[in-house]
């Protein structure tokens, strides 16, 4: 993958304006993930959620014979920007613990609400795995 950025631009903080993919390989597309557990349980706070939607997405991805380190896209839908922001530091423990310090392309929305009104955070990934 091929990190996109010009040089007279502002390098990006937790994540890239975008990748370029070239050659054979696979796409791995996820539904969006949400912060609850195996048991539909939810934290009521917003970083633990957001660290099991990540934790979701990285078994997910396993499943695939994929990692972090192939997400080429990462779109977020949060319910609140307050709390978003409140939770920065816990969000950042959970992306340092599941997804290191691969930064692909993400876009963040703040939308009224979720199915599962329990839910604070939905997370769709879209990854690429190039051929061995």
């Amino acid at each position: 993958m091929q990190i996109l950025q010009p040089a007279e631009w502002k390098k990006p903080r937790g994540f890239s304006h975008g990748v370029a993919v070239e050659g054979p390989g696979r796409w791995v597309v996820l539904a969006g993930q949400t912060g609850g557990d195996e048991t539909g349980n939810y934290a009521p706070d917003l970083a633990a959620q957001v660290e099991m939607a990540l934790k979701r997405i990285i078994k997910l991805l396993d499943e695939a014979g994929a990692g972090p380190e192939h997400i080429v896209r990462l779109t977020w839908y949060l319910t609140s920007r307050s709390e978003y922001e409140a939770a920065g530091a816990g969000i950042g423990a959970a992306w340092k613990e599941t997804l290191g310090r691969n930064f692909p392309p993400s876009t963040l929305l703040y939308i009224g609400g979720l199915v599962d009104e329990r839910a604070k955070v939905e997370i769709e990934v879209t990854a690429f795995v190039p051929a061995a």
